[in-house]
């Protein structure tokens, strides 16, 4: 037996992942854990989960990777600073302690988190080499092309090669400080959103915007080539020796300050969201085509915190030259534990790989934590609660599907916790897709959280090209892919809808209004950030699908991740059964136990309500 652990941490979204002769064990972030959100603290009760998992102890490890070569990420460090001294001396005076206590001494809290007696060899991987060995060592393609993006590992920003067998080959790379991913944090922050998890909510809200500002990007932020690459003009920028990602510069560009956050929303903000979406999906797919014509692969993988801008893998997809494109769920720096491990299992151990015919070797992204109805039952038993349990996946899921068509809201907590930023159907708040409310109701009394988010459909695989545009022979297992909704499927406005249109207070409101059969899902550009759901990856989930469409005739439901703003997504029964307290939520499903809110009545004075919301900073 071979065992490997991989280890991200001390940047944000640290994570463990193992693999025991190579194959997937067990991976989850320590956010779920410590319940603190993109926790970077060293994934100690992570690397405890996927022990306990594998029924092994730190003894038994054989290798311990670290996602990244911290001496070389302090060599730019040092580098950029000394580039632009004397400016950049406070952010010097708050970096370098940090490095100097303990990210220079990874070694060291390695060895004392695993034991100083263990047998593992540690091994450093650099960390587009993570990324890339993430993207393609679990796909399901003998040989690809690889794309990784992000903000920066030690020096890289943009790398790309090939794949092949149980070897990949970096072949090009872009360097720091020119990055797409801070690109698009940079407006991320000017914007008004936390940067490093704000991003999808600026990509959330560019449909809603025009991209008037996109001509300013190409001529005066960026020198972008027609094979992809590109240069930034730094004076607009500050993130290589500031506090902040933007300057005056750049205020003065685009004629507006950076939005104080929870600020009311301006249409500028709105077009200056398109404006950069626009070009980062325009330099994804000028750097597809330049690496399709470079290395002749008919597939793509991708890896990297820019892969999960899902708007750009659905260009990608439908517009790109690549016949299959598979995207790591685990795209940004948590999904370095698992590539790092892989890394040195195939690359440089030199164990081959097994290609399966159906699927990925990912197993849905299901490998975290899981409980059993039995221990749900025990954690029951210690609460008041009221719960009925259903003897079968048949029962549960026509109960389930029934309370959906009443227009209930459900958490729904089933088996292994995702490892990824998405909730996939194991730790989701469902809903039904075709109520107009739906939306508004999840956004402002459930998730708590901005009006203009959209929600993501999950759909059942065989029927997603009935509703949306996709190819059949496409799927979307990990929510990675906007598609938009079939014009088959849109519908004309009300006039109901027309004075919604004109009436309503909030700017985003006022243009999101529904127009398609699906309006929980469907945004203000008729697209849908698509999971595809088949019978292999999440069956029962598959078969709760199922249930709705036979008494619908709709073979989707709306999807969000378990938790309220500012909240990592559910990880145990207790943590599920707080938010469903905490929440307006109408159900809970806990494996087979069904908690109905008018049964369950909170007990909560309004001062406890506002102490759990206050536990999660707004993010």
């Amino acid at each position: 037996m071979t065992a490997i652990l991989g280890i991200s941490a001390f940047y944000h979204d640290s994570a463990a992942a193992l693999i025991v002769n190579g194959e997937i064990v067990a991976a989850a972030q320590e956010e779920r854990f410590t319940r603190k959100k993109h926790d970077p603290a060293f994934p100690t009760r992570a690397v405890e989960y996927c022990l306990n998992q594998a029924g092994i102890s730190e003894d038994d490890l054989d290798y311990v990777v670290f996602y990244e070569k911290p001496f070389v990420k302090f060599e730019r460090l040092m580098e950029t600073y000394l580039m632009y001294a004397p400016s950049g001396f406070r952010s010097f005076v708050m970096a370098i302690p940090v490095w100097l206590k303990e990210k220079l001494f990874i070694k060291r809290q390695i060895r004392k988190a695993i034991g100083t007696n263990t047998k593992a060899k540690l091994v450093f991987v650099e960390h587009h080499e993570s990324h890339a060995a993430s993207a393609f060592f679990p796909c399901p393609f003998e040989e690809a092309a690889i794309l990784t993006l992000d903000g920066v590992g030690e020096w890289c920003t943009t790398t790309w090669g090939v794949g092949k067998g149980n070897k990949i080959d970096l072949m090009s790379q872009i360097t720091f400080p020119h990055s797409l991913g801070l690109l698009y944090s940079a407006f991320t922050y000017h914007c008004g959103f936390k940067v490093n998890s704000g991003e999808y909510k600026l990509m959330g809200l560019a449909p809603y915007g025009k991209p008037v500002y996109a001509d300013r990007i190409r001529d005066q932020l960026m020198d972008i080539k027609p094979d992809g690459s590109f240069w930034m003009d730094m004076q607009y920028f500050n993130y290589c020796q500031g506090l902040t990602m933007t300057n005056h510069r750049f205020s003065q560009l685009f004629d507006m300050s950076p939005r104080k956050p929870e600020s009311a929303l301006e249409q500028k903000h709105m077009d200056m969201a398109a404006s950069v979406q626009l070009v980062t999906e325009e330099i994804v797919l000028a750097t597809a085509k330049h690496i399709h014509e470079q290395t002749g692969q008919k597939n793509l993988v991708l890896a990297g915190g820019v892969a999960l801008n899902c708007v750009a893998n659905g260009r990608l997809l439908r517009e790109g030259p690549f016949d299959n494109v598979w995207i790591q769920p685990a795209a940004g720096d948590a999904g370095g534990a698992l590539g790092g491990a892989q890394f040195v299992w195939h690359h440089l151990l030199e164990n081959e790989r097994t290609i399966s015919e159906t699927t990925d070797s990912q197993s849905g992204s299901l490998v975290g934590p899981s409980f059993t109805t039995d221990q749900v039952v025990d954690f029951l038993k210690t609460t008041k609660a009221k719960y009925t349990i259903c003897g079968s996946d048949d029962e549960l899921t026509e109960r389930v599907a029934e309370l959906l068509g009443k227009e209930k809201v459900v958490g729904w907590f089933q088996g292994r916790m995702e490892y990824g930023p998405r909730a996939l159907g194991a730790r989701s708040i469902i809903g039904d897709p075709r109520s107009p409310k739906m939306q508004s109701v999840m956004n402002l009394k459930i998730k708590y959280r901005e009006s203009f988010r959209p929600f993501a459909p999950i759909v059942m695989k065989e029927k997603a090209s009935e509703w949306f545009e996709i190819d059949p022979k496409h799927d979307s297992p990990y929510m990675l892919v906007v598609a938009p909704v079939k014009e088959t499927k849109r519908t004309n406005l009300t006039e109901k809808q027309e004075q919604t249109l004109n009436q309503s207070d909030d700017l985003c409101e006022r243009v999101n209004v529904p127009r398609s059969e699906v309006p929980a899902i469907t945004h203000v550009d008729y697209s849908a950030r698509l999971q595809t759901v088949d019978d292999v990856r999440n069956p029962r989930l598959h078969q709760l699908l199922g249930r709705f469409n036979e008494s619908t005739g709709c073979p989707i439901l709306v999807n969000t991740s378990f938790n309220v703003r500012g909240e990592p997504i559910v990880c145990t029964p207790e943590d599920a059964y707080r938010c469903f307290l905490a929440t307006e939520m109408d159900v809970l499903v806990l494996e087979n136990c069904i908690l109905l809110k008018s049964e369950n009545e909170t007990g909560q004075t309004p001062e406890e309500r506002e102490a759990y919301f206050a536990q999660f900073a707004l993010d």
